[in-house]
């Protein structure tokens, strides 16, 4: 599920990491990758390569349908009620969020850069970028980690230098040392100095950027961001970076477009760029929040209801998988009230 935008972009910091020879900073190799002409998910459906929260469980739908009824609650019941989805993939989640949530004041938008699946319903507005202006819920399920990031990396004296790649084979080797706004941005939310050599860090200015640009467009409502991510004083020491194809971790990645490539996000970063008022939470903590529990169903219904008990309790166990703390339930949600001349705090939150 991927950024939505254009092809490559220049840098004009003056910045931009790149070498003869068919040497690029990941950013570059990466974009290139995943959204030129020939890209990955120009050619791939997500779901075929990888399994998101929403392709393990209805109930994952069934939430964020909730969380669109308590913002639209928080507004006002607006004439018109916004759901945005960023990074849609091949529309799953707004299928499910129209079936749940059957509202004819309800207007759906999927931000994508692959062509619009076949079949989906005609109320669904397929778009490159989300629209301005909106009330109501945009959610962006496991985008940001494909914002193509910079990898920066210490050497022998604990400079940090720009890591190049080459795209045929995913060979890596340092380059000039990070400067202008990747230096600032490291010095805040990933410091590298005095870190021993080969300690890697993203670079994740350009997801801030994009993340910030994201809840711009919205008028008000809710703007949420789930992802594997990091805080700082967490930091992976080595980077996150990899990439995946038809379920399986690829390694060393490859920026050749034949795999996702992906990376976790400085989710505290991202929470800065958009403003204040932002909520940071596990994926177990909005969903319990928001109804789903995992509690098991009693027993007893069992005789009562046989066949509600085996549903309850398939439910129960999807519910499990969506909120383990070690798995799904320990994504980060990234949660921005949009609320002009209202208080931030009463607008769509998801904690208690």
């Amino acid at each position: 599920m991927g950024p939505y935008g254009g092809a490559v972009t220049e840098d004009t910091t003056g910045d931009r990491p790149g070498d003869a020879g068919g040497w690029t900073g990941w950013r570059e190799a990466t974009e290139r990758a995943l959204y030129g002409p020939a890209g990955f998910f120009r050619r791939e459906r997500p779901a075929a390569h990888f399994r998101t929260s929403v392709h393990a469980s209805p109930l994952f739908a069934g939430a964020v349908a909730e969380l669109l009824r308590r913002v639209d609650t928080d507004l006002g019941h607006p004439p018109e009620l916004a759901f945005v989805d960023v990074g849609a993939g091949a529309g799953e989640l707004v299928r499910a969020v129209l079936e749940t949530l059957r509202e004819p004041r309800l207007r759906v938008w999927a931000v994508e850069k692959a062509p619009r699946p076949p079949g989906l319903d005609e109320r669904v507005v397929w778009c490159a970028e989300p629209p301005r202006g909106v009330r109501g819920l945009l959610f962006a399920n496991e985008w940001l980690d494909n914002v193509p990031v910079d990898v920066a990396q210490t050497d022998a004296e604990g400079v940090a230098r720009y890591v190049l790649v080459r795209a045929r084979d995913g060979a890596e080797r340092l380059g000039d040392p990070v400067a202008g706004a990747d230096a600032a941005w490291l010095d805040r939310w990933w410091p590298l100095t005095g870190a021993e050599e080969g300690t890697r860090a993203e670079i994740g200015r350009w997801r801030d950027s994009a993340w910030a640009d994201a809840t711009a467009r919205l008028d008000a409502g809710l703007a949420v961001a789930v992802d594997y991510g990091h805080v700082a004083g967490a930091r992976p020491p080595y980077g996150t970076l990899t990439a995946f194809r038809e379920g399986r971790e690829i390694s060393p990645a490859v920026p050749d477009g034949s795999s996702d490539i992906t990376a976790h996000v400085a989710m505290d970063a991202c929470a800065a760029a958009a403003g204040a008022g932002a909520v940071l939470t596990t994926q177990r903590e909005a969903l319990h929040a928001l109804g789903v529990t995992g509690g098991r169903p009693p027993l007893s219904l069992a005789s009562t209801d046989p066949a509600g008990y085996v549903r309850a309790l398939a439910a129960a166990g999807q519910a499990a998988e969506l909120t383990a703390p070690t798995g799904l339930g320990g994504f980060l949600w990234l949660s921005l009230p949009v609320a002009p001349n209202r208080p931030a705090q009463r607008v769509g939150r998801v904690g208690n």
